[in-house]
């Protein structure tokens, strides 16, 4: 599917936000598979930002974006 927007609880919009300001990306899903308590997130995103780097440089981008703004968050799949 395309880029996700409605129907995110709060923790799930946070990080939308914060990825599509850092990011603009062409993809973007946020899900909390936490069970809905905002620990454990999955993430999917695609961004030019991304071209050529190494998967763990990008996962460090966006970790980086999101520790600053989330200090509850225990793990994020990217």
């Amino acid at each position: 599917p395309p880029s996700q927007a409605p129907a995110l609880d709060e923790g799930e919009r946070n990080i939308y936000n914060k990825l599509k300001e850092k990011f603009n990306p062409s993809e973007l899903v946020v899900q909390d598979v936490s069970g809905g308590c905002g620990s454990f997130y999955a993430i999917t995103i695609a961004s030019d930002a991304f071209k050529g780097l190494p998967m763990v440089k990008q996962h460090r981008m966006v970790n980086d974006v999101l520790k600053k703004e989330f200090e509850g968050i225990h793990g994020l799949q990217v």
